[in-house]
């Protein structure tokens, strides 16, 4: 994990697809918090909130106790503001069969406002939409078109296909066709925080988020399979220190896999 930034207080890191932000069924030590406790040497390291698994991105971890509560319930409140870039199919979008699209900017499709009811039940891999009171708001923008390329020359930063960005995370970057479909890269800004909020969104609106094993359909694969990452980054994070007052942002590398 690169890290973004630290202080006495706290420590934000970049954390990768596939690393879970604190121990939960067979993933322990190879966790986010682990992993800093045991790089750093100190035991009382805490999460200030969490990511998905499957997510990358901004990532923020408290370090000193006396002020574990003022950095958590800045989450908890909604107080943080969150930005989150993805990529999906390039396509008209679907009505949900729950909830309501509001268009923002009508007749454009994009931006939309996306208002449903998500339920996650215990036990149950995936969420899902019900009838019922919005508890989930996304403010969802569409973004570059992902095209082709023309030279036929790749810049991967590793085998693993990750391009390189050579002018910042908000640089477009050439890429190809998934599964024979074209790409856009999406901006997405919660203004709640439902379990896979932003996957259930996105899908019911028939684009699913590239990589995304489990909608529309849950997909079995092996722990240990980390060929297809979920091409969804917490990419900017912005909030008001609760200790210092200070206006704080930081932004995600994770490059996306295109």
């Amino acid at each position: 994990m690169d890290v973004l930034y630290e202080d006495e207080r706290i420590i934000v890191v970049d954390e990768p697809h596939f690393l879970a932000t604190m121990p939960r069924g067979m993933w322990y030590r190879q966790t986010a918090l682990i992993r800093l406790r045991e790089r750093l040497g100190e035991p009382d390291i805490t999460p200030a909130h969490r990511l998905d698994r499957m997510t990358a991105g901004v990532l923020v971890f408290v370090r000193d106790p006396a002020c574990r509560g003022a950095y958590q319930m800045l989450f908890q409140n909604r107080q943080a503001v969150k930005i989150y870039e993805c990529l999906a199919p390039c396509r008209p979008i679907s009505c949900p069969r729950f909830g309501t699209i509001i268009q923002v900017e009508p007749p454009r499709p994009f931006p939309l406002l996306r208002r449903s009811h998500i339920v996650k039940e215990r036990g149950v891999l995936a969420a899902f939409e019900t009838p019922g009171l919005v508890n989930a708001e996304t403010l969802i923008e569409r973004g570059d078109l992902i095209l082709p390329p023309t030279d036929g020359k790749w810049r991967a930063e590793s085998e693993s296909g990750f391009l390189s960005p050579e002018s910042g995370p908000y640089s477009p970057k050439v890429g190809s066709r998934s599964e024979g479909q074209l790409i856009y890269r999406y901006t997405l800004h919660p203004r709640t925080g439902r379990t896979h909020q932003l996957r259930v969104h996105m899908n019911a609106l028939g684009l699913p988020i590239v990589g995304d094993d489990f909608y529309p359909c849950i997909q079995a694969r092996r722990y240990d399979d980390f060929s297809q990452p979920l091409q969804l980054v917490a990419r900017v994070l912005r909030f008001t220190d609760p200790v210092t007052g200070q206006e704080r942002e930081f932004v995600s590398r994770q490059p996306l896999l295109i």
